[in-house]
């Protein structure tokens, strides 16, 4: 038998590593050998995924599968060597380790870096880009020098751009994104999406400058002074470039192969590069004149290349552009023709102002060919509509982006061909035939077919396809943990485990995502009294939950002081009063009987909360997934109907359950007699007074699907009555699902009501006394959050708008002298100011 054959690899990101296992799948045989050369000391890892590395800082969690190529004695990886030069002559690479290394062929695999506009001041030690772990370490450092609250620059509203803000987020830093274009994400959605797109980062706190450039990023002392071509100001701690990529072709450059007139190493469609021993894959390729930003394509070129070294003749086809993103919590998606470039092309919108999703599908002229799209807030219909771009609609297409009309689309109107994976090419044929041949879960489908296995996006259809073939879909509350919240619950308690890390490690896989944390976090906050920003579990929260207040849509937030009962005197009253006139907040009666206060910035949260705790009151939790209100009438106190004292009443109730975390927020109303002026019967629990004691009733809610709350359990002496809530709530606490609401819980749990009332009033299933204790144990180990910041030290620095002026108020909002409603005050530039609020930082001119 004959030597194998060399190849060297230039670059070991996700494009070149795709390219070495393609190759040495095929090649049983071993006709090639392969040399990697990488430049990080990292072998290749998800460089896609790289923000989730500010989750958990664990470089080891991002790394691809057999990245080392452990027991391959025909690949050679060398990490922490790059190519310094290429001799086509002598068909050697040589290293920075100085060794030359001959091939037989060559792949460039080389990539991109960030592109840094030569803006003066662009060389500044705070100032960085976003590629690597090494960048993020650096930023990371920077941010935690700076502290809590100093603001953070982000040149580029694009994919990476707005990853790059989140992170900032995250690291404590108050974020503000500067695009050149009209809109975010420019090249994946339209004027419309990304109007709303605009509006949804906005409200999460983070400031968006559009249709601006950069001008000069000036020293500002322990920052940069950054300048815009507005004429405004930004003191920042660090400025992020994202502006986009360029090729990496400086090698190709050196040894005289031919680029591309905007860069990048031209290639025909068999990746083959102007020297017939040299391929070019990934970022640095311009095939047949088209360089590609996506990892799909660079997945496909190495295809291309691994099939030509053995003796095909594949041709790279093109690349499906389309995406499908959860940006800050937004679901992002473009699909096709998303900005109606077709000639003759139509345009279908809907724009929902109230539910916050934006939808377009661009059509053929005669409106029979579906083109393209665009999804934003609500993108769960992209998994239907993709395949089917190019194909016949199967219905009017304004039915198709309706609510929830694309999700609800059948699996019958895709072709067999339709592909469901457009990252690995993987059609629906495919899928089905993996699922007959046995794959009977998420995971044995994405082995049987890659499908999945690259940005996810497809997962939530192979679940579909799953179900429509007859398969039983796992519980598993996410791809992290193979439970449901109820045995992740059992098992907190069982264990006594309190901190997700420990969580996951044990009992899960990865390191989390937004649907495993928030869920972990209530659950060990239903558990134990531990203030929820303790520690890690403060990263674990949501943005309500992280300052113990509720974010307005304006980047402010609301303060709600729990008035148990509805029950207030004089002297609480004043002090609300004075403190909503000396920070300038509007006050709003709820519908929960309590005084609502907006407009607060982040950094005033704790100066108001003193003033209240100061006064006897406390956090009314009404930013949790707790126990919020419990509303009541007057009872037999003052009204002539009254049969009970429902006040006193529902002032108990409150006491004793304030603060319970559960899997969704729990209102309660008292009626003093079946006139029901608290409107008991549309809580959670409703507890309404007779001759003989008390009626109690369950499930009640209101919201989008309203629902009269159930008789439970009728004529209760009070006694009774708190024993019978405490063995519903603590059972609800531990029985339900993520985010399901009483209601939902009751029509679900197998035996509905009747089971629930079996357990509770009966003991049926003999855990009466375990779930009192519970609840005993709340009951005496509550304390209030908002107490509990402002004795930490290390929990007031959270609460910082910006490093270099806390006490300014913000100049962007007033109010009407017409009424109580906020409108913007336009700078003095003639531009809308984006109201900084409590998490956008300071704009200085």
């Amino acid at each position: 038998m004959s030597a194998p054959r060399t190849v060297v690899v230039i670059g070991h990101g996700m494009v070149g590593h795709r390219f070495v296992q393609t190759l040495r799948d095929r090649d049983p045989g071993g006709a090639w050998r392969v040399v990697v050369l990488g430049e990080e000391h990292e072998p290749a890892y998800d460089r896609v995924g790289l923000s989730g590395y500010a989750e958990h800082w664990d470089r080891a969690a991002l790394a691809l599968p057999g990245n080392d190529y452990a027991g391959d004695d025909l690949v050679e990886l060398r990490v922490g060597q790059a190519a310094v030069a290429v001799d086509r002559r002598t068909r050697t690479v040589r290293t920075t380790a100085g060794e030359e290394l001959h091939y037989d062929a060559l792949v460039l695999a080389t990539g991109s870096r960030p592109f840094v506009p030569p803006v003066p001041g662009h060389d500044s030690p705070r100032c960085f880009v976003y590629r690597t772990f090494c960048d993020l370490d650096a930023i990371r450092a920077a941010a935690e020098a700076a502290g809590p609250g100093a603001a953070g620059v982000v040149v580029g509203g694009g994919l990476l751009g707005l990853e790059a803000a989140d992170t900032l987020r995250r690291l404590g830093l108050v974020p503000h994104v500067l695009e050149r274009a009209p809109r975010l994400l420019p090249l994946q959605v339209d004027e419309g999406g990304g109007a709303l797109l605009h509006r949804l980062v906005g409200e999460l706190g983070i400031a968006v400058h559009t249709d601006v450039a950069l001008t000069e990023i000036a020293d500002g002392g322990a920052g940069v002074e950054v300048v815009l071509s507005t004429g405004e100001k930004i003191d920042a701690a660090l400025l992020v470039f994202s502006a986009g990529v360029r090729p990496r072709d400086e090698l190709a450059r050196g040894c005289g192969l031919a680029i591309a007139e905007r860069g990048g190493v031209l290639t025909d469609l068999g990746c083959v590069t102007s020297d017939p021993d040299i391929y070019a894959i990934g970022e640095v390729a311009v095939v047949a004149g088209r360089c590609y930003g996506l990892v799909a394509p660079g997945y496909a070129m190495a295809e291309v290349v691994a099939d030509r070294l053995l003796g095909g003749d594949a041709e790279f086809g093109g690349a499906d552009l389309s995406a499908k993103l959860k940006l800050l919590g937004v679901d992002v998606a473009s699909f096709g023709d998303a900005h109606a470039a077709t000639p003759g092309a139509l345009e279908v919108t809907l724009n929902d102002a109230v539910r916050k999703t934006y939808a377009k599908l661009v059509v053929s002229d005669d409106v029979s060919t579906l083109l393209g799209g665009v999804l934003v807030g609500d993108a769960g219909a992209y998994a239907t509509l993709r395949p089917l771009v190019g194909r016949p609609l199967p219905g009017d297409p304004a039915a198709l982006i309706a609510p929830a009309g694309g999700a609800q689309l059948g699996l019958g109107a895709l072709p067999d061909d339709a592909q469901i994976c457009s990252c690995n090419g993987v059609s629906k044929a495919a899928i089905c035939q993996a699922i007959a041949d046995g794959a009977h879960d998420v995971p044995a489908v994405k082995c049987a077919t890659a499908a999945g296995t690259s940005c996810g996006s497809c997962v939530p259809m192979l679940k579909r396809l799953l179900e429509d073939q007859g398969v039983a879909m796992s519980k598993a509350l996410c791809e992290h943990f193979p439970q449901t919240r109820v045995e992740l619950f059992q098992i907190v308690c069982a264990t006594g485990i309190r901190s997700f890390a420990k969580l996951i490690a044990e009992y899960g896989t990865g390191t989390g995502c937004d649907i495993c944390k928030p869920v972990v976090a209530s659950i060990l906050a239903s558990t134990s009294s531990d203030h929820i920003l303790d520690g890690e579990a403060a990263s674990l929260q949501d943005t309500n939950d992280h300052f113990l207040a509720n974010l307005q849509r304006n980047g402010t937030y609301s303060v709600v002081p729990r008035l148990p009962g509805g029950e207030v005197t004089p002297e609480k009253l004043m002090v609300i009063a004075e403190v909503a006139r000396d920070f300038g907040l509007y006050t709003k009666i709820t519908g929960g009987q309590r005084i609502d206060l907006f407009g607060a910035r982040v950094e005033q949260l704790p100066q108001i909360w003193k003033r209240l705790v100061d006064a006897g009151m406390e956090s009314g939790h009404a930013y949790g997934k707790a126990v919020r209100t419990v509303k009541s009438c007057v009872g037999s106190t003052w009204c002539r109907y009254g049969q009970q004292d429902s006040v006193q009443m529902a002032v108990d109730l409150e006491l004793r359950y304030r603060g319970l975390r559960a899997p969704h927020k729990i209102k309660m109303g008292v009626s003093g007699c079946q006139r029901e002026c608290a409107e008991a019967r549309s809580k959670d629990v409703g507890v309404i007074a007779t001759e003989q004691g008390w009626n109690l009733y369950v499930g009640g809610n209101g919201g989008a699907n309203p629902k009269h709350a159930q008789l439970l359990a009728g004529d209760l002496d009070a006694q009774t009555l708190i024993r019978y809530i405490d063995r519903y709530l603590m059972f609800y606490i531990r029985t339900a699902d993520r985010l399901q609401r009483t209601a939902v819980w009751q029509e679900t749990i197998e035996g509905g009501l009747d089971h629930i009332r079996a357990v509770v009033c009966e003991d049926a299933l003999g855990i009466a006394d375990e779930l009192e204790a519970a609840m005993a144990r709340h009951v005496e180990n509550y304390t209030d959050e908002w107490a509990g910041v402002l004795n930490d030290p290390e929990k007031l620095a959270r609460f910082v708008s910006f490093v270099n002026a806390p006490d300014v108020p913000d100049p962007t909002v007033r109010f009407d002298e017409s009424g109580p409603r906020k409108v913007p005050v336009l700078c003095d530039l003639g531009i809308p100011t984006v109201p900084r609020g409590g998490n956008t930082g300071a704009v200085a001119r």
